[in-house]
């Protein structure tokens, strides 16, 4: 058996690709560094990675099997620097089993200072991007390193401001000139943090391989880390510092603190316009009850509940203001809603959370629930919630006070994971003692649920495993067993917008698994998809979902899981969608399939759609005309052959997907906007508002939805001007009525071009009953065969890319690990 005795160390956090290799010595807990590298990337490291981390372990003479562990550089530093790092290690450490440990960026750039013998104060400023930077403080001495600061993001020019300096940096009014500055940041900021010292030579302002190795051995002696430990160090739960929220985040934090108190009335007297967002954009669960930042309108509630339940201790409306849209602040509440609906202004507050974020650790500064909704699990999800936006500022940790006679809070935050760190005496107003308590940042129900079962957690997304064909074979002894895979087995991964994806499929075509986590509750809160939130939660849950697809895969074959050395291809959605998306799926593929030393395809997601159409009817074949309708395509497409597509025709604005999630945010009625216009519209009469048809009699079949979407605006301006109250059914049922006449308008006569006697439909818009049923309609008019997803395949899912990964595996069409996700990409020429 081969020793693993090698650990294989990268980082893209920024223009450079550092690759370290170490061979470990358990003895004293020490790494030797073996090879070290430095790559100049150029926003390529995508592309160069992998080859590169190829040649650096030929040249060392070591095998994939002699690694016993990955490290990586989590950052900050580059977003999507940090996460096509992130990615590939994860693939690579799931793939070969191994731990995955993380290691941050900048310490690593400090220990290739200290390993050039640099000692002293030392300042490493990484570039943020919007003129920050993340600066942390070091004194490096002949013992190693010392991190005297945590992660943060700060203004660039705070440095440059004398007085303000000394805030910035708890080193420059220490050093007395003697301070020593390194980091990539000064590419673009040496003027202003030349004066504070010494700069350290160009050389040595990235990561280096020998850093990222000597930061993971300083992890591993201070009992941190073990790099023999694949169970404490699952690449699951490996995540990438960030230090802010998103954009997104960081302006609804804004404008919830400066929220009007009475948002109905608000509402009710506003004009909409194409891009409006409905204000609530929150669901309850299944549990009724919703969850959603605190914004100012719920002040005074939040200050009812705080003096019914914190007595003497309570915080007034005035204090809790104060609290919101403060960056270093996290505040959640949660509401009792109805599922069926968006979250309504009056629904009751029944709890909150706030928490503080100071030097590394978020201080819990209040918890609290309504006595009759407690026991629900609503202070651990309100924790959940503080702690996953506290992660993200940087937060590694948790601390709380809690009163003394509490025991059941206590008991509590025991199975959350804190720990009894001491008592504060007489810390209460009523004088009872505080008992301090410390742990890991919470995680969700749904994450713990996960963690329980044993499989990775999916950052609290919610699951969902499609319905796959029963398996049964006969043994050669006559006796019934479960269906053995018929190879290649191939692991097929989509990533190219919210939803995270993994499927298997075997040789003949069965689908094994197809599994989604989805990203939507994320989503609705900000009426739309957030790209930037999309790749984060890509992040955290890619390992999840494979994992349960292979557990799934393998409970399907009788086997317990399959194996990633069963695997013959890892395939994965490659284009169109949103880059950093798509980015994280196609560098976890290309790790997977780079460890296991097997084939990568990459796979056209718009091919996938019509492929979707084989899920339920494996004899569907072309010749056919597709309708391929979503959020962010409307095309007809005349399918000659598997792979020879001709594009009949497409929108020349915006897509019908994007189009419904628009009406449905001028209504007022949340996202997505698909489902809740089709419900609505269920009760409304479809003939109430004549709305424009475009381009149904334009001789082509091109498609325009923006006059249509501007129509439906002013309709809603004209009703609320003339003081009438919206009549949503009949605005729902007209608008879609809209788009569903010409839809069928262009598909008849793309039918009759064509001469296809096949019509199917792809996307998430393919779904709605009332498309189909209008398609049934046609098709049987016409005499010609109709094919329809299930509709479940319907949307983004993975099932659809392993059923054209096959074909790409049979017919050796496989992608090299240059390959790179692109944001468009031609489906007349796929290959």
């Amino acid at each position: 058996m081969t020793m693993r005795s090698y650990v294989l160390a990268f980082d893209t956090a920024n223009e450079v690709i550092a690759i370290g290799i170490g061979r470990l010595d358990a003895a004293d807990c020490g790494v030797e560094c073996v090879c070290s590298q430095q790559i100049e990337a150029r926003r390529a490291s995508n592309t160069k990675l992998l080859t590169c981390i190829d040649e650096a372990l030929k040249e060392c003479g070591v095998e994939r099997d002699q690694l016993a562990c990955v490290v990586v550089g989590r950052g900050p530093g580059s977003f999507t620097g940090v996460r096509i790092a992130m990615a590939t290690a994860k693939g690579v450490a799931s793939a070969l089993g191994l731990p995955l440990l993380g290691v941050s960026s900048l310490d690593a750039v400090a220990w290739g200072a200290w390993n050039a013998g640099t000692r002293g104060d030392l300042l490493v400023v990484a570039d943020a991007m919007r003129k920050e930077v993340y600066p942390v403080d070091y004194s490096l001495d002949e013992s190693g390193v010392t991190r005297l600061t945590q992660d943060r993001v700060v203004k660039a020019a705070d440095f440059g401001d004398g007085e303000e300096s000394s805030d910035a940096c708890a080193l420059t009014a220490s050093s007395s000139g003697d301070l020593l500055v390194t980091g990539d940041a000064l590419n673009k900021y040496l003027d202003i943090f030349e004066p504070l010292g010494s700069v350290l030579p160009a050389e040595m302002w990235a990561p280096t391989g020998c850093g990222l190795l000597l930061a993971m051995q300083a992890a591993w002696r201070a009992g941190e880390c073990d790099p023999f430990d694949a169970a404490r160090h699952n690449p699951a739960f490996a995540l990438p510092v960030y230090t802010r929220l998103s954009d997104a985040e960081e302006a609804e934090k804004l404008r919830l603190a400066k929220l009007a108190p009475d948002l109905s009335a608000e509402r009710a007297s506003k004009h909409v316009t194409m891009n409006d967002t409905a204000v609530p954009n929150a669901r309850a669960g299944a549990d009724g009850i919703a969850y959603k930042p605190l914004d100012a309108a719920h002040v005074e509630a939040v200050a009812e509940l705080e003096t019914q339940l914190m007595g003497s201790d309570a915080w007034n409306a005035s204090l809790v203001a104060d609290e919101l849209g403060r960056a270093d602040r996290c505040w959640w509440a949660a509401y009792a809603a109805d599922p069926s609906m968006p979250l309504p202004v009056e629904a009751p507050l029944v709890g909150y959370a706030g928490g503080w974020v100071v030097d590394g650790d978020v201080q819990i500064l209040k918890v609290a629930v309504l006595p009759e909704a407690r026991r629900r699990g609503i202070a651990r999800e309100l924790l959940a919630r503080v702690a996953a936006d506290a992660r993200n500022l940087g937060a590694t940790t948790s601390s709380l006070e809690v009163r003394a006679s509490n025991v059941g809070a206590q008991a509590l935050y025991e199975r959350l994971g804190y720990e009894r760190l001491g008592v504060r005496p007489r810390y209460y107003s009523d004088r009872e003692d505080a008992v301090i308590m410390r742990g890991p940042l919470p995680v969700s129900s749904a994450e713990a649920a996960h963690d329980a079962e044993g499989t990775a957690h999916v950052a609290g997304m919610r699951i969902a495993q499609a319905p796959t064909v029963e398996l049964t074979a006969v043994a050669a002894n006559g006796a019934d067993e479960a269906a053995t895979a018929q190879h290649p087995l191939i692991l097929a991964i989509e990533s190219s917008c919210d939803e995270t994806a993994a499927a298997v499929i075997d040789g003949e075509g069965r689908l094994l698994s197809d599994v989604i986590a989805s990203q939507v509750d994320y989503h609705a809160r900000f009426g739309g998809v957030v790209p930037e939130i999309a790749s984060r939660k890509h992040i955290e849950a890619i390992c999840g979902v494979c994992d349960e697809c292979l557990e799934v895969a393998g409970a399907k074959l009788g086997v317990g899981s399959v194996a990633w050395r069963d695997l013959d291809a890892v395939a994965v959605t490659y284009a169109p969608g949103l880059v950093g998306a798509l980015v994280v799926g196609v560098a976890f593929a290309k790790g997977a399939a780079w460890a296991l030393d097997i084939p990568f395809v990459g796979v056209n997601h718009l091919e996938g759609h019509l492929y979707a159409n084989k899920i339920e009817c494996d004899d569907f074949a072309p010749p056919a005309v597709v309708s391929l309708v979503s959020g962010g395509n409307t095309m007809l497409v005349h399918m000659r052959d598997w792979g020879d597509y001709e594009i009949l025709g497409a929108t020349i604005d915006d897509a019908v997907g994007e189009a419904f999630d628009k009406v449905a945010k001028a209504l007022g009625l949340g996202y997505p906007g698909g489902p809740v216009i089709s419900k609505f519209a269920a009760q409304g009469n479809p003939d109430a508002i004549a709305f424009p048809r475009a381009m149904m009699h334009s001789g082509d079949l091109r498609f325009s939805l923006s006059g249509l979407k501007t129509a439906v605006v002013l309709h809603i301006n004209q009703q609320r001007e003339a003081g009438n109250e919206l009549n949503v059914p009949d605005i729902a049922a007209s608008f879609q009525q809209a788009v569903v006449d010409v839809q069928v308008s262009k598909a008849k006569t793309a039918l009759e071009q064509t001469g296809a006697r096949t019509f199917c439909l792809g996307g998430g818009v393919a779904a709605n009953p009332v498309l189909r049923a209008a398609y049934e309609r046609l098709c049987n008019k016409m005499g010609v065969k109709l094919v329809m997803p299930p509709l479940f395949s319907c949307g983004d899912n993975a099932g659809m890319i392993a059923l054209v990964a096959l074909d790409r595996y049979n017919q050796g069409k496989f992608f090299d690990l240059s390959a790179d996700a692109l944001a468009h990409a031609d489906l007349e020429e796929p290959y």
